[in-house]
């Protein structure tokens, strides 16, 4: 067992459950493993072989299926290629190297290698937005565009729900489906599909099981100086987890080629945005 679970079988439940979801993936797809400096890294790839890479970055505590509702959409102009983060409940390695330090550049860098992808675009997601925001930094060459939903260490975080949900967790099924809602937030489909009920699903699963990071590391206003490529940031303006005015004024004053759309009402989980985001990745294709 790794340490990031709780148990064997934990990591058994999760990982079956996984492998599950895998196998309803929406488009023809293939699965790969990428040998790196942290290990082993899963990847699951969509999309035409010759079209414009894209590569996708999920948040904490998940895994490649919460882009499953988008991929579809993604895939028609893009090669897609959905990673599992190292040290996440997916099929990549348990491995953690220190937030903040150039580890997690390295790690991509690999993962890249492994892809024979030399630059890409990047969506990310909550931890997801804090990697690609951190590789875009440190290799701002590899980066064409950014596409952020809710990305981690910018705004700043707020703990009063983290406190209440970890609180929560305890309480069986009921608590674990509570400190979710009031750690997504309502997301921006008003309707849940039934995919999307199937990933909520999982992810009680996951948080039963899973042990998660604390926290991420905040950049400064010079790192976000760094970010000279298109980027598009999407967030939801209740966000219980992070400040999203704050990720709002901080990108404005820093980043002179990003845009940020606060979605109001909506809070952690802002789903349905597979659309936006493909207009705004096919913009460095259509003249």
């Amino acid at each position: 067992m790794t340490d990031i679970y709780s148990s064997e079988r934990g990591e058994r439940l999760v990982q079956q459950r996984y492998r599950e979801l895998l196998d309803s993936w929406p488009v023809r797809h293939e699965r790969r493993h990428v040998q790196t400096r942290q290990g082993d890294t899963f990847v699951v790839v969509s999309g035409p072989q010759e079209a414009p890479p894209v590569l996708l970055l999920h948040g904490s505590t998940t895994n490649a299926v919460m882009w499953m509702g988008d991929v579809v959409t993604w895939a028609r102009d893009f090669r897609v290629y959905a990673v599992d983060v190292i040290g996440e409940p997916g099929l990549s390695a348990p491995a953690r190297p220190p937030l903040g330090s150039d580890a997690y550049a390295g790690w991509l860098d690999d993962v890249l290698a492994g892809l024979g992808l030399s630059t890409v675009s990047i969506v990310g997601a909550s931890l997801g937005g804090w990697l690609a925001v951190d590789y875009a930094t440190r290799r701002p060459d590899r980066v064409e565009r950014l596409a952020l939903l809710c990305p981690g260490g910018i705004g700043r975080q707020k703990y009063g729900v983290l406190l209440l949900v970890l609180l929560l967790l305890p309480f069986g099924k009921w608590g674990r489906r509570t400190a979710l809602r009031l750690y997504l937030g309502r997301p921006q489909e008003t309707a849940p599909t039934p995919q999307l009920a199937k990933y909520l699903e999982f992810m009680q699963l996951v948080q039963r099981h899973f042990r998660p990071r604390r926290g991420l590391p905040v950049f400064d206003d010079a790192t976000l100086r760094r970010l000279t490529m298109p980027t598009l940031v999407i967030a939801g303006e209740k966000d219980a987890v992070l400040d999203s005015a704050d990720t709002q004024r901080r990108l404005t004053a820093t980043a002179p080629h990003a845009t940020v759309h606060l979605l109001p009402g909506v809070g952690h989980f802002p789903a349905g945005q597979a659309a936006p985001i493909h207009e705004f990745l096919r913009m460095a294709r259509v003249p």
